[in-house]
């Protein structure tokens, strides 16, 4: 493939000049609003305003409110405040808490800001939360969505016009790569000017803008223990989208950046609200929700749904909104369920066919367990890997269909994960009375230390996996650090 330095000099001539005919072309600038400068954007503030209004609603549905009113209000009270003493005041911001356990927080251009519960359980006052919120509005003010959109668009017009133009095959492929890294070249200035701005907006607040730093320490260590978890899970890491290349104790530019709020302050500009804080997320859901269904190590339990299943040991699990996808070490296999509802009066075999439109089934055969019936076969199906050879197995139980569907990465051993696959099928069972208390969520308590190490309130906590890590995440203690006595504390129960 032709690279971009080996074309000949009249092609490379040729090259410089549409380029400069295509940036003069796109030459779309707006003033923005923190800097005062032109930036270089291709859509109004209007335009703006649309991508977030109509991407609200996918993001509700994708992740689902947070069934919170009270929760909600306070976030947003807090929310309002910071945006009306922001670089853009006009806008109409909604705050939004996410039924989510991911550690997370994110804005969608024209001021639709989420968070989160899996951060807000993490946070320790309401100087972070605003601190959290203050970073998103510094994207929103700084057109940082809006920016980077820009910036794709158009690289990926000039390299189309060049690539038309010259002739040239590899003018495409250059020019998407030099578009790419200049959109990931000022991915950590973004970051870095909305922590700026977000402390600015907190010093206006009254709020102490070394906040900023502490919920970003706050976020690195969530993610140095995510590195960790993940490790004796033999996964990837999942982390919150912000870039922490160090942590905030050695980040110099950050330090600089949250200094210069500093003389931005009003009054004392010390306000955390720790006590308020806590009483707003006392009774808030850790992990998994009830609507979702909860796991206890492989074992899942859907209480609203009255199911529980067992998945194989060693295999991750993924607790998504629309399905449950497990996968196997080194990512050998695959293994999704699903449920849908019945609504013809058919056999598992025809919904297998009709339903499922799956086509050239092979060795298939009825189940019956547990009182439920149910038909198996294997079929050709879209994968992860490409079209491999997939197990199918329906069971039906009450008015709905669970659907597992598994395959192997390597198709030459298309029935190497067979077993594991069937096996998580036939553990599928209904919910017991005894397991209803194992499909209850857990929530946050807040209490007050009655002089116990961290310690002694894990070998007490709910929570399996590493409960004194997570205890200690969960109140700025991570990794070593012991609580007061009497200090407000958060358990999981």
């Amino acid at each position: 493939m032709m690279r971009l330095q080996q074309l000949s000099l009249p092609h490379t001539r040729k090259l410089l000049t549409l380029v400069a005919l295509c940036l003069l072309f796109l030459n779309g600038c707006a003033t923005n609003p923190v800097t005062g400068k032109n930036d270089f954007v291709l859509m109004s503030e209007d335009q703006e305003i649309a991508i977030g209004r109509e991407n609200h609603p996918k993001i509700l549905q994708q992740y689902r409110k947070y069934d919170n009113p009270a929760l909600q209000a306070y976030v947003q009270t807090i929310g309002d405040e910071l945006a009306r003493n922001s670089h853009r005041p006009n806008l109409v911001y909604r705050f939004t808490v996410l039924d989510s356990p991911e550690v997370n927080a994110f804005a969608l251009p024209g001021g639709y800001i989420y968070i989160t519960r899996g951060l807000l359980s993490y946070l320790n006052s309401e100087a972070e939360l605003a601190a959290v919120l203050g970073h998103e509005i510094g994207h929103v003010t700084a057109r940082h969505g809006v920016r980077q959109q820009s910036a794709n668009a158009a690289t990926g017009l000039i390299a189309a016009i060049i690539a038309a133009s010259t002739n040239v095959r590899g003018a495409n492929d250059a020019l998407n790569a030099l578009g790419t890294a200049l959109v990931r070249g000022y991915g950590r200035d973004h970051e870095l000017e909305a922590d700026g701005l977000g402390a600015e907006y907190l010093a206006q607040s009254q709020y102490d803008p070394q906040a900023m730093l502490k919920v970003i320490g706050v976020l690195k260590d969530q993610e140095t223990f995510e590195k960790q978890l993940a490790k004796a899970e033999q996964r990837e890491s999942r982390a919150y989208h912000g870039v922490f290349s160090t942590h905030p104790d050695n980040d110099k530019r950050l330090q600089g950046v949250i200094g210069k709020a500093e003389k931005l302050r009003r009054g004392t500009g010390q306000r955390l609200n720790r006590d308020i804080f806590l009483k707003q997320i006392d009774g808030l859901v850790f992990g998994d929700s009830e609507k979702d269904g909860i796991f206890r190590g492989q074992n899942f339990y859907h209480k609203d749904l009255r199911i529980a299943a067992t998945f194989p040991k060693g295999w991750r699990v993924k607790n998504l909104p629309d399905r449950l996808l497990a996968v196997a070490p080194k990512n050998a296999a695959t293994l999704q369920m699903t449920v849908t509802d019945i609504n013809r009066r058919i056999s598992p075999r025809q919904f297998m066919q009709t339903r499922l439109k799956l086509k050239n089934m092979r060795n298939g055969e009825n189940v019956h367990q547990k009182g439920m019936k149910g038909y198996t076969a294997i079929a050709d199906a879209s994968t992860p890997f490409g079209k491999r050879d997939t197990r199918f197995i329906v069971l039906f139980y009450r008015d709905k269909a669970y659907i597992f569907a598994g395959a192997a990465k390597n198709a030459r051993k298309p029935f190497a994960f067979d077993n594991a696959i069937i096996n998580t099928a036939k553990s599928f069972r209904p919910l017991r009375n005894k397991e209803i208390p194992l499909a209850t969520a857990l929530r946050i308590n807040v209490i007050r230390n009655a002089n116990q190490n961290m310690s002694a309130l894990a070998k007490s906590s709910r929570i399996t996996n590493f409960p004194e890590e997570q205890l200690r995440l969960l109140n700025g203690l991570y990794p070593t650090g012991e609580p007061r006595a009497n200090q407000s504390l958060k358990i999981v129960k």
